[in-house]
């Protein structure tokens, strides 16, 4: 069976599927509701690493509704990270978690961050550090050969 397999340390988090079969096999809590929690590290604008006092590791979130630049792209993403990091490194935070949308595909914890008392999410948009999720190839030309690939249509 591939929980026995399966990589807990580096994707702690359960997807809700596996959690309706496979929850109760896991070594730690799975995380459903809110809580609080510090950020002992900042790895870039929008994906940080926490701890907490229901676990005995430190596991990633990713911000859910926001995207940041990447570090590849040079200034814009290094400057997303440090404004993050000094509103947020080694502080207390409220986590609010989204049950219907947890964990997103590299096993990480989906949430916004709740610091003196405003969301983080909202926090970037307005400084312009993020654009909201999905908007962030807005203005692109599509990719008409992978749009189009005749692959799809058969």
């Amino acid at each position: 069976m591939w929980v026995d397999e399966y990589d807990w340390r580096n994707y702690p988090e359960l997807t809700n599927s596996q959690l309706a079969e496979f929850g109760f096999m896991s070594p730690h809590v799975q995380i459903e509701e809110d809580f609080d929690a510090v950020v002992v590290k900042v790895h870039d604008g929008d994906t940080f690493t926490l701890r907490c006092d229901f676990r005995d590791f430190d596991f990633p979130l990713r911000l859910v509704s926001v995207d940041a630049p990447e570090l590849n792209t040079g200034v814009p993403g290094a400057e997303a990270r440090d404004f993050v990091r000094g509103l947020i490194e080694g502080e207390s935070v409220r986590v609010l978690v989204d049950r219907k949308n947890r964990v997103d595909k590299y096993g990480r914890l989906l949430g916004d961050l709740v610091v003196i008392g405003q969301s983080l999410s909202g926090v970037l948009v307005t400084s312009g550090f993020a654009l909201p999720f999905g908007r962030r190839r807005e203005g692109e030309l599509p990719d008409l050969n992978k749009d189009l690939r005749s692959e799809q249509w058969f």
